[in-house]
């Protein structure tokens, strides 16, 4: 995924799916399949940005959907290669990636777009979006939100497998809006010891009115705002929310 320090999704994404089963991909694509729907959108080719180990890009694959895979991490894209060796899987970045033509749609879930800590690396992916979409195309990405992260705030998580542990130690500063997690693996080798590994994650609480003043001036338009968890309307307590945008037909590149 992403924007990341060297060490992100390095040792975690041999462990990824084992810690994050939890996560409700089946739901999230079928509310992105309603979302299309709504807007009167059949797509055929979609890219999934930053797609980590390609749980929602098989996913939509399975239903019929001719995909891309994107991301940074090696790892995490070994991982979707080795789940579906079909897939037309590109290890890049999301502010600098390039396709071969242009796409029906575009997906970014599991809070990627928090992973981009300024407005320029923002501004450049949703260029790169509008850029590549087809005229009237569907963007639909995710954030967690500042409650999250202050809910969160200075906690520590833990949680152990059978081949695996991680602890993780968060820390929100509401100043500068950014999320730091210090995260320790322990992974079960095939000599039966445990090897320790770590990594920085940082995120940046990005508002809603901030994004979409960064999708209008890239082309994008934001049509709806969904929760998370229900996929109702937002409220002040939403952890999660999705953002639903098209592409604008009547957008002029300023050059």
């Amino acid at each position: 995924m992403r924007v990341f320090n060297d060490n992100m999704y390095t040792a975690f994404a041999h462990v990824y799916d084992t810690f994050m089963a939890n996560i409700p991909y089946d739901e999230w694509v079928e509310n992105i399949r309603r979302i299309w729907r709504g807007n009167g959108l059949s797509p055929r080719l979609v890219l999934d940005l930053a797609c980590g180990t390609g749980n929602m890009t098989t996913r939509l694959a399975a239903l019929g959907y001719d995909m891309i895979g994107i991301d940074s991490s090696p790892e995490m894209l070994a991982v979707a290669k080795d789940k579906a060796p079909d897939i037309l899987f590109l290890n890049q970045s999301m502010t600098s990636f390039e396709l071969y033509g242009t796409v029906d749609a575009v997906i970014c879930a599991c809070d990627s777009v928090n992973y981009l800590l300024k407005k320029r690396d923002l501004s450049a992916m949703f260029a790169l979006v509008n850029n590549y979409l087809n005229p009237g195309g569907s963007f639909i990405f995710d954030i967690v939100t500042e409650t999250k992260f202050i809910k969160t705030h200075q906690k520590s998580f833990s949680e152990a497998k059978k081949r695996a542990a991680f602890i993780i130690n968060g820390f929100y500063d509401e100043k500068s809006r950014l999320n730091e997690y210090q995260a320790t693996f322990f992974i079960k080798e095939k000599n039966g010891q445990y090897r320790r590994y770590e990594e920085t994650h940082v995120e940046r609480a990005h508002s809603v009115e901030e994004l979409t003043d960064l999708l209008g001036e890239s082309g994008l338009e934001l049509l709806s705002l969904y929760d998370g968890e229900d996929f109702g309307p937002p409220g002040k307590d939403s952890e999660r929310i999705f953002f639903s945008c098209v592409k604008r037909q009547d957008y002029t590149v300023v050059k």
